[in-house]
């Protein structure tokens, strides 16, 4: 304390250089809009699992994602699955439909599929945004704030400090705010006031966001779309699974499943390691998706094709796809039933074009078909 303190009886200011330390079990209220209703405890006590070594045990937690999610949400099992394959992918998924589809819920169960087993006072296992037109981008990632007990500056984690972020209604708040997700969902970091905090390695976001004709939506840009591995467009369930929600509408609420055993997030981890080291993926595979991408950029129907981080964000999720399949070999198939998934929000269309589903299946045809003609499978 300086003596011109001590005269006035203030505190000192603080120093710039001042650590920005993080805040343990912060208790000062958030913004209305940063909601973590239901985020699970941070400190869970659970046995540790044995690590995940070979495709065999990445099928068996494939199985049990599955097997909760279907109890919680009932048919969406094709949701289900890509959701799935996105997880083992290490890419993030874009629902959109409209309101009172089941996004939300279909988010909120796979978060309680996963139990923390490596508690951190700062990350928690489900954290939800619910995105506004008044949120700030620093309701996403955080703050600093002045302590005056300690007469020190602290970082306030925001909610993206998380395994798995549901971010709501994404496209009802600005491009500024969306743009705060940029640098968390390519490089699992974020900066604040000049300082970058690494995010925890399973970060999974699981975006909602509501149909453009609805009053009161922001488009994405495409730099943020481009973020996303899938688009998944959620249309009405059948007939038959819209009577068995109505029918089953107690039991979920008297919680329905919870006996079913989870997975960890070391073992999604584990999971996905062995899933890109042990699924094999041919020559011809990474030739067709490159002879797909050009075919794109070629097609005088499309004004912007598919770009090369597409194609490396395709590769994971072919492997992905394969396990679910359980199989250890990337094949025809897999190209053909995610290709519209990967690549459909990032192709422009030019004015009159043809369905974007017909304009992919054109583009996607030839080399599928000189596929069909090799051997995929490791020798």
């Amino acid at each position: 304390m300086t003596t011109q303190d001590q005269a006035t009886g203030s505190s000192p200011a603080p120093s710039a250089d001042q650590d920005l330390d993080p805040i343990d079990n912060p208790t000062e209220p958030g913004r209305d809009a940063v909601r973590s209703d239901f985020e699970q405890s941070k400190h869970i006590t659970h046995t540790l699992a044995p690590p995940i070594t070979n495709l065999e045990e990445a099928y068996g937690a494939v199985q049990r994602v599955r097997d909760r999610l279907r109890v919680a949400i009932r048919g969406r099992d094709n949701e289900i699955e890509l959701i799935i394959i996105a997880l083992l992918a290490d890419g993030h998924v874009l629902l959109e439909d409209y309101p009172g589809s089941g996004k939300t819920t279909l988010a909120k169960a796979l978060g309680d599929c996963i139990i923390d087993d490596q508690p951190h006072d700062d990350i928690v296992t489900i954290r939800r945004i619910q995105f506004t037109p008044d949120l700030l981008p620093s309701d996403v990632t955080g703050t600093t704030i002045f302590d005056p007990n300690t007469n020190r500056f602290f970082f306030r984690p925001g909610p993206i400090f998380a395994h798995v972020v549901l971010a709501d209604e994404i496209n009802r708040t600005s491009p500024k705010v969306q743009s705060a997700l940029l640098e968390a969902m390519a490089e699992k970091q974020t900066t604040v006031d000049n300082r970058t905090r690494q995010l925890d390695e399973l970060f999974f976001v699981l975006a909602t966001q509501n149909p453009l004709d609805l009053a009161g939506t922001f488009p994405l840009p495409s730099a943020q779309l481009d973020r996303f591995l899938f688009k998944i467009i959620m249309k009405h369930i059948d007939r038959a699974s819209e009577l068995e929600v109505l029918a089953s509408i107690k039991s979920r609420r008297d919680g329905a499943g919870r006996e079913l055993p989870r997975v960890t997030r070391t073992e999604v981890i584990d999971a996905r390691r062995v899933v890109e080291g042990q699924v094999y993926v041919a020559n011809e595979i990474r030739e067709a998706l490159v002879d797909i991408a050009n075919a794109t950029r070629q097609h005088e129907q499309v004004l912007q094709g598919v770009s090369t981080r597409a194609l490396v964000l395709m590769i994971p999720a072919l492997q992905a796809r394969a396990v679910t399949q359980q199989r250890n070999y990337v094949n025809a198939d897999d190209i053909e039933a995610l290709s519209y998934l990967v690549f459909g929000h990032r192709l422009e269309l030019a004015p009159g074009a043809d369905s974007l589903g017909g304009v992919i299946k054109e583009c996607s045809a030839q080399a599928l078909e000189r596929l069909a003609r090799v051997t995929l499978h490791q020798k």
